[in-house]
């Protein structure tokens, strides 16, 4: 089964996909928002033709443990992304995969334009391999945040 890791954001949404026979992740792309057909158009393409069997959305939470205000809005994110593609959502806690990307980002010597380019997508990888690490398989995710 392939599995697609979301960093979401309200402008750009970072990708990464996994396979989990494999067990590894890797940058897809990121994604600039359109509008909601075209963002429904796009990511009911990319589940069709790269045969996604789950999405995991990073879910924002404060160093407690507790959900914010960008929690919800991935939840929010996640809902309509199940709806929308037929394909299950799991969460899965994504504290300081932006702050680790941009310091991978920073030792690469790139330009600020690459590091942007990169970042999010990057950040989606670094989260999809963390869920994977904690033992996600094609029946059961440890670590998934209800």
């Amino acid at each position: 089964m392939r599995i697609a890791g979301i960093d979401y954001g309200t402008v750009r949404i970072g990708i990464a996909l996994a396979d989990t026979e494999v067990g590894i992740a890797g940058p897809f792309e990121n994604y600039t928002r359109r509008s909601p057909a075209l963002d429904a158009e796009y990511f009911r393409t990319l589940a069709n033709e790269e045969r996604i069997g789950r999405f995991v959305v990073g879910l924002p939470v404060h160093l407690h443990g507790g959900e914010s205000q960008k929690s919800a809005e991935a939840r929010a994110f996640g809902d309509w992304l199940s709806k929308t593609t037929g394909v299950p959502v799991e969460y899965f806690d994504e504290r300081f995969t932006s702050a680790e990307a941009d310091r991978l980002l920073g030792e690469a010597k790139l330009t600020k334009k690459q590091r942007q380019a990169r970042r999010d997508q990057l950040a989606a990888q670094i989260m999809l391999t963390a869920y994977l690490e904690a033992g996600a398989t094609n029946q059961d995710s440890p670590g998934a945040i209800d």
